[in-house]
């Protein structure tokens, strides 16, 4: 995406991914080190007072990263941050969404989220990128 093709208020295409599964737990868990039981033990989960497991937070950052770098080339990512807002049960469907924000000096400023199915935001987050 280049400075002509965003203006303040241009919706990025959604990234709309499949329900977490268990075996997504698992995987995450292998790959990042973060073995944290909570997330893939369902008793652990419910002596904590849950009724399941649910997605490491990690995970939705992940996820909302590979949308950025879909929406923006990794090279033109100049910031990335956000603020975990709810848990992402197992079996929850997320998805990333963006909006521009601003658009000033070569740099547009974009609004992220991660939302589930039923409407619960767990992710919300900002990003600078280059138009260059």
């Amino acid at each position: 995406m280049t400075a002509t093709t965003l203006e303040v208020g241009t919706e990025l295409p959604a990234l709309q991914l499949p329900p977490i599964s268990r075996t997504t737990l698992a995987l995450f868990a292998g790959a990042s080190g973060d073995h944290n039981p909570i997330h893939v033990d369902l008793d652990v989960a419910k002596s904590a007072g849950l009724d399941d497991v649910f997605a490491h937070g990690m995970l939705s950052m992940a996820y909302l990263g590979r949308a950025l770098t879909g929406w923006f080339p990794q090279r033109q990512v100049r910031s990335f941050g956000v603020r975990f807002a709810a848990i992402t049960p197992v079996h929850g469907q997320p998805t990333c969404t963006g909006k521009v924000t601003s658009v000033e000096d070569g740099l547009a400023t974009l609004e992220l989220v991660v939302t589930l199915a039923d409407g619960t935001t767990t992710l919300v987050g900002d990003a600078v990128v280059s138009l260059d």
